[in-house]
């Protein structure tokens, strides 16, 4: 049983048995009641598609997780944003597909495409690193699109990030106010947009502050886990001279660094100070509790909705949105012991 089935019973077109499934006023109550009770009859229920006809709309939003790496379900990050950004447009009425491209990748990836296909209503982007070109093209189409740290222009797009330039500075800042002055910083090999920003503002804030930066005291991981930052913070150690306070692109690369300097016999904080970004769970139950920078994934992941939804009605322009970032501070940065 399906739509035409029903048209054809009832002696009406698709169409009309679609204006009525979607309750359009335009159609007669005689004509309305002999198709729904036809439709009880048969126990026919209108499927996402026969809806979608008549209101041009699927309610739903392609979930892309874009680029070859590093991003997927296991970043604390990026579950806490799509898990408010879901709540929120579930509100809002809309479901959510997730497309793989896992599958695809070695084929040429084509998001639009796929939109097309399943006739998504607009797009939530995830940023990974290598990100492929087919975003762009996604980007660039008519249908609305939300990055999440990735920088979109598309007419019918939008992004939104946290202030990663007041991440760095908030972190420098607290630094300098607990006395340290010499600083280091472990950040990433391939550095996205957002680690870009925040090793500048870095840079930057070490010069507002008249400190010296020294390229001994950058390192570079490989990746983004603890491992790579316990490598790059056992690189930091071959320094002759080691900095007093180091700041960790992600809390992640921050634990890795914490178990190399111990390892080195180096007491945290009173040898060496470290600081993350993130403010993930284990960061309040770590030794010692880890200061950082905390993003307010709820806020990104419901504004995104918000924002999305805004566009899909053509009532959004495009933009850029900061979200506002909160410095979190515990002890592995040497403030008082009364911070936990």
């Amino acid at each position: 049983m399906n739509i035409k089935t029903i048209a054809r019973l009832a002696g009406v077109s698709v169409a009309t048995v679609s204006k009525i499934i979607n309750n359009y006023p335009d159609i007669g109550e005689e004509t309305r009641q002999r198709v729904l009770k036809i439709m009880e009859e048969t126990g026919y229920r209108p499927s996402s598609s026969a809806k979608t006809l008549a209101t041009k709309k699927s309610n739903l939003v392609g979930v892309v997780f874009a680029g070859k790496l590093n991003v997927d379900f296991s970043h604390p990050f990026f579950v806490e944003v799509i898990n408010a950004f879901k709540k929120q447009i579930g509100l809002l009425g809309y479901d959510l597909l997730f497309f793989s491209n896992e599958k695809f990748l070695d084929q040429g990836e084509d998001y639009l495409a796929r939109s097309k296909y399943f006739q998504v209503d607009g797009c939530i982007i995830i940023a990974g690193d290598e990100v492929e070109s087919s975003v762009s093209d996604l980007d660039a189409s008519p249908i609305p699109c939300i990055g999440i740290d990735i920088e979109m222009n598309g007419q019918n797009s939008c992004y939104i990030m946290s202030d990663n330039e007041k991440i760095s500075t908030k972190v420098v800042e607290q630094f300098y106010i607990n006395g340290y002055r010499d600083l280091g910083f472990i950040g990433l090999q391939r550095a996205s947009l957002v680690m870009q920003h925040r090793e500048k503002a870095f840079k930057q804030s070490l010069k507002q502050f008249s400190l010296e930066e020294k390229p001994e005291w950058l390192v570079y991981s490989q990746d983004y886990a603890a491992t790579d930052g316990y490598e790059a913070a056992k690189q930091l150690l071959q320094a002759d001279v080691l900095p007093r306070a180091v700041f960790a692109a992600t809390d992640l690369l921050a634990f890795g660094a914490v178990r190399a300097f111990k390892e080195a016999g180096l007491r945290v904080p009173e040898d060496i100070a470290v600081a993350g970004c993130d403010d993930i769970e284990a960061c309040r139950y770590s030794d010692p509790p880890l200061t950082t920078v905390k993003q307010d994934t709820d806020k990104i992941g419901r504004l995104a909705a918000m924002i999305l939804f805004d566009l899909m009605n053509k009532q959004m322009d495009n933009r850029c949105i900061k979200v506002e970032p909160e410095l979190v501070l515990r002890r592995s940065c040497g403030t008082l012991l009364a911070y936990q």
